[in-house]
């Protein structure tokens, strides 16, 4: 029986889904029991790594426009999508009173850009779509709980709460896209399936020690 594009995706992220227990600081956000100044690390930290992946996923779509146009077209609006979730970025930052001119990057939180940089460099675009789409699970799911923490615990507005919320929601406009590319990866061999899945897997740790770094900057 031939494996579809839909039943690869799902099957790749039910294998590269996180341990409950990876990420130690959206659970303290959850409580509210994350200081402010944890928020505020974060803010800034993600206007490192917004506009990083969205130049990622800007030169993924040039390498594969003229060979494998459904993957061009999933990176193409990965890359608006950043583009937008940095506008609502701002009011985040400005919300927790985070100051960018002081800060200094962490690297275990760089790390994961860094290695979606190398992606756009290196790997085959087929197989980055599989491995990003099982990683953005985690993603959205972390960002959904933010968002309801920001509100409850925090007294956020729902404007400084907009970059969560804008991953939080689902795309099915998205998801089709990411199953049309694996698809056609899949129908002209294109997608290496042991590799795709290495590369998820390096994605979803280097999201691990992203969320474990900030953790430790407010204990």
């Amino acid at each position: 029986m031939t494996r579809t594009a839909r039943d690869l995706l799902t099957t790749t992220t039910a294998a590269l889904a996180p341990d409950p227990d990876a990420n130690p600081l959206v659970p303290r956000i959850a409580a509210g029991t994350a200081p402010r100044a944890t928020l505020a690390a974060l803010a800034l930290e993600q206007t490192w790594v917004i506009p990083a992946d969205r130049r990622a996923f800007e030169h993924l779509a040039a390498r594969a426009e003229a060979t494998d146009p459904e993957a061009a077209a999933f990176f193409t609006t990965l890359a608006q999508g950043e583009a937008l979730a940095g506008e609502r970025l701002v009011a985040f930052a400005q919300a927790c009173g985070a100051r960018e001119a002081s800060y200094e990057p962490l690297p275990g939180c760089q790390a994961y850009p860094a290695y979606v940089a190398w992606l756009a460099l290196n790997a085959a675009p087929a197989d980055v779509v599989l491995a990003l789409t099982a990683n953005f699970s985690a993603w959205g799911g972390y960002c959904a709980t933010i968002a309801t923490a920001l509100r409850e615990h925090y007294g956020f507005t729902d404007e400084a709460c907009a970059f969560f919320d804008f991953f939080a929601e689902p795309s099915p406009e998205l998801d089709g896209l990411a199953e049309r590319a694996v698809e056609a990866g899949l129908d002209a061999g294109r997608l290496d399936e042991k590799r795709a899945h290495a590369y998820g897997r390096l994605l979803q740790t280097y999201e691990a020690m992203f969320w474990s770094t900030l953790g430790e900057t407010s204990l």
